[in-house]
């Protein structure tokens, strides 16, 4: 099931955290990865942290990156896409790096929503490695208020200052507080949705369902944007509606680590 296979994936990070330190590292035991020099870490959510020194040049432009990033990080995970980015927004704040690219696949290893791929731009393959590593280590954090059970999940993301990532995922004001709100199946996306906006003086700034906006999976997504406490309290007020409705389909959504909103 989704919510066991992502509680196993929740406590073998913890174990990896407790016997290696904050920064994520391949695993001793593993051949493939050891072998794999461009290779940064593992985290929640089936995700990956990948850097490539220097790109060959025709791939590059095929991929629409500027000729001045020699390295590129490579960021994303099977199961969650909202996590990832503001995971990687954080990365961008810490680094000198820039979002070359975010895409949200249909996936989430056969559940409800996205999966995602985030490319960095670097000029030095440090600063590409180091945002990477940033990252890794903020999906422990970005996963907090992820809910899940059988029916489904929900996921709210919240930050009092949105940086490039964001901008280039969701159109978001730079600078300005941001909250992303989802709801999977999407009936109860559209409720939540409703919710937030009445909850609080916020800016819609998207809307995406299963057929507009999504890789045609089972969710409605909102981004609002506006004065921090605003946001936080729209995205606060759909959690609560949100995870009351989920329960209703299956047992209580729990958090895959710990809520940070």
């Amino acid at each position: 099931m989704q919510e066991e296979l992502l509680q196993k994936v929740v406590e073998e990070v913890k174990k990896r955290m407790n016997s290696g330190g904050d920064n994520p590292k391949p695993e001793a035991s593993s051949s493939k990865t050891s072998s794999v020099t461009e290779f940064v870490g593992t985290a929640i959510g089936k995700s990956i942290g990948l850097v490539i020194a220097n790109i060959d040049s025709a791939l590059a432009e095929k991929m629409g990156i500027d000729k001045k990033y020699r390295s590129i990080g490579i960021f994303g995970g099977r199961t969650g896409a909202g996590p990832q980015i503001m995971a990687a927004d954080e990365a961008v704040k810490a680094t000198n790096t820039e979002i070359i690219s975010v895409e949200l696949p249909r996936d989430t290893e056969g559940g409800a929503g996205h999966g995602s791929l985030i490319i960095f731009g670097a000029e030095d393959v440090s600063d590409a490695r180091r945002a990477v590593e940033v990252a890794l280590k903020e999906l422990e954090r970005t996963f907090g208020d992820v809910y899940a059970n059988d029916a489904g999940h929900l996921e709210f993301q919240y930050t009092a200052r949105a940086s490039y990532a964001i901008e280039k995922a969701f159109n978001a004001p730079v600078g300005k507080a941001f909250g992303l709100i989802v709801g999977a199946p999407a009936v109860i996306g559209v409720v939540m949705s409703d919710t937030a906006v009445k909850t609080a003086n916020v800016e819609l700034i998207g809307y995406a369902s299963p057929s507009n906006g999504t890789s045609f999976s089972n969710e409605v997504i909102i981004m609002i944007s506006g004065d921090s406490g605003a946001v936080r309290q729209a995205v606060t007020a759909a959690r609560d509606v949100g995870k009351k409705l989920l329960a209703a389909l299956g047992e209580e959504p729990k958090s895959l680590t710990k809520p940070y909103i």
